[in-house]
């Protein structure tokens, strides 16, 4: 199935997902104001200078993919949930961990903003 937009996407979920979902979503654009909302690989996904974060809802959990490096950064307060190199599963049915995702959001966007800004850096000096 392909979704025209987030809200598209978020309205196929039962309400009480869709209300997480929606919660996700807010803290997310509340700590990366500047970032584009779009679709990406059939999920939300937020990009600044480059993909920021990416989330899904499934059966049974809520995905949230910050990359590995943002995986990487919150490892220790991440140890709680399931995680792989790139993403973390929140169960469904439990309060989501929204303060700190605002934080991996936070670090992400200063993340690509670096890079962006070392790319321009390098381009300039050549």
């Amino acid at each position: 199935m392909t979704f025209p937009s987030i809200d598209a996407y978020i309205l196929q979920f039962p309400s009480e997902v869709q209300d997480t979902l929606r919660t996700l979503r807010k803290v997310i654009k509340e700590s990366a104001p500047l970032a584009d909302e779009k679709i990406s690989y059939q999920m939300p996904a937020f990009a600044l200078h480059g993909i920021l974060v990416y989330f899904a809802a499934y059966k049974k959990h809520i995905g949230f993919y910050p990359t590995s490096s943002g995986i990487t950064a919150f490892k220790r307060e991440l140890s709680a949930y399931k995680t792989s190199k790139g993403a973390v599963q929140f169960p469904i049915g439990k309060p989501l961990p929204y303060e700190l995702i605002g934080r991996i959001v936070k670090y992400r966007v200063a993340e690509n903003k670096k890079r962006a800004e070392d790319r321009l850096k390098k381009r300039q000096s050549h």
